[in-house]
């Protein structure tokens, strides 16, 4: 379970860097999404991949295809484990990104990060993709995109854990399948719609489980991990 936790940092670099130090030997993985990335700019990867974790660079790219190219390309010069882009990009953005994440890490040594389309963002439900103009139920949509990954190559999807099931059946035992909208029994679901706890996720076919505010404003994160992997 530990190993399957990927923890949001999404704050300053010294709060950050103050809770990787604090859970140094209880993750491996840790997530540099928007904020922080926007914050601190490409450097605070590379500090926290110094401090011994996988860094997860959730950026969510989604632009034309010699753009995320490039965009993959860089990522991987930084030593990112695990990069995001978005499946409605289609199938030449995702096998672009592919394509950048290898040359970047020819380039640099690291090696090659997973590639990883998002389907669609668990804050969404019917109605919400409804206003997008995506009509029908939020999994038909998930299955489509999952299926577009696929033949696009990358190295799997982030779903809600209510579609992990079926995106690991697409996918297949040694897909990444991760999912946000994990929360352990009891909290507070914050913005997420779609929801579950973790070893339900795990049950579900997850292979990571990212958490953010239950572990990140915690009175003591450390704690709130080992609970976390007690339950699990």
């Amino acid at each position: 379970m530990r190993d399957s936790i990927i923890v949001a940092l999404d704050t300053d670099a010294h709060t950050a860097l103050a809770l990787a130090r604090t859970l140094q030997g209880r993750v491996r993985w840790l997530k540099v999404g928007m904020t922080l990335y926007y914050a601190e700019g490409p450097e605070i990867v590379a500090r926290l991949r110094d401090l011994g974790f996988s860094v997860f660079v959730d950026l969510k790219l989604h632009d034309i295809p010699h753009q995320v190219r490039g965009a993959a390309r860089e990522i991987a010069h930084l030593g990112g484990g695990m990069f995001t882009v978005h499946a409605a990009g289609g199938r030449a953005m995702m096998e672009a990104a592919v394509l950048g994440a290898c040359e970047g890490s020819a380039e640099c040594g690291f090696d090659t990060p997973d590639v990883l389309a998002v389907t669609v963002l668990t804050s969404m439900d019917e109605v919400a993709l409804a206003e997008v103009g995506v009509a029908g139920p939020v999994g038909a949509q998930v299955a489509a995109l999952t299926s577009l990954a696929r033949q696009a190559g990358v190295q799997g999807v982030v779903c809600s854990p209510h579609e992990a099931t079926a995106a690991r059946e697409t996918f297949g035992p040694e897909a990444l399948v991760v999912t946000p909208g994990v929360r352990p029994a009891g909290a507070d679901r914050g913005d997420q719609v779609r929801v579950a706890t973790p070893a339900d996720a795990i049950a579900a076919g997850a292979s990571h489980l990212v958490i953010g505010r239950p572990i990140t404003e915690a009175v003591d994160p450390g704690a709130a991990v080992d609970r976390i992997v007690r339950e699990g």
